[in-house]
């Protein structure tokens, strides 16, 4: 049974300690994969993902009614970004990170897997952000908006952006 966000929101303000582990139980690994498409690297990923529950932590009290996935994956996205803004270029490649790790992450004898991640990867941080929250946690644009500060109709744009990018970067990479 899936831990409702009401529950985890209540738990924390009455126990915190119980609350946090209930909000890392059913966050940890969407965060985590959150994170990972955009860092790439399996280590700056774990990093990033523990560096968004500390903040968490310490900045429930600022936490207002509302969605509490929208909130930690907003934690999430700020630590992936400050991460990545502290990379020379910003950017990581995917044949970079291909030694950085290998698991499930990228199939790399799936060519068409391998062209998907180095489109997504060629993007602009917000067409990326976008595109990976929509695609891959299924996030409508208002939620998106929440998580990015930005508003559904610039989502809805950065999305499309990132969608025809990815089409056209597949297609040329032939």
């Amino acid at each position: 049974m899936e831990i409702d966000d009401r529950e985890i929101v209540a738990a924390i303000r009455d126990n915190p300690e119980k609350g946090f582990s209930l909000l890392m139980k059913k966050y940890i690994e969407p965060v985590y994969w959150h994170i990972r498409r955009l860092v790439v690297s399996h280590a700056d990923a774990q990093d990033a993902a523990q560096e968004t529950f500390v903040r968490a932590f310490r900045s429930f009290g600022n936490f207002r009614d509302g969605s509490l996935r929208s909130w930690i994956y907003r934690i999430a996205t700020n630590e992936a970004l400050r991460f990545l803004s502290g990379r020379r270029s910003g950017r990581c490649e995917i044949s970079d990170a291909f030694g950085l790790f290998a698991d499930e992450y990228v199939d790399y004898s799936d060519l068409e897997s391998v062209k998907l991640q180095q489109a997504i990867l060629s993007l602009p941080h917000k067409q990326q952000l976008a595109f990976n929250l929509r695609y891959y946690d299924g996030m409508d644009y208002t939620e998106i908006a929440k998580v990015t500060g930005s508003t559904a109709v610039n989502v809805k744009v950065n999305y499309h952006l990132a969608k025809n990018k990815i089409i056209k970067y597949i297609k040329t990479h032939d």
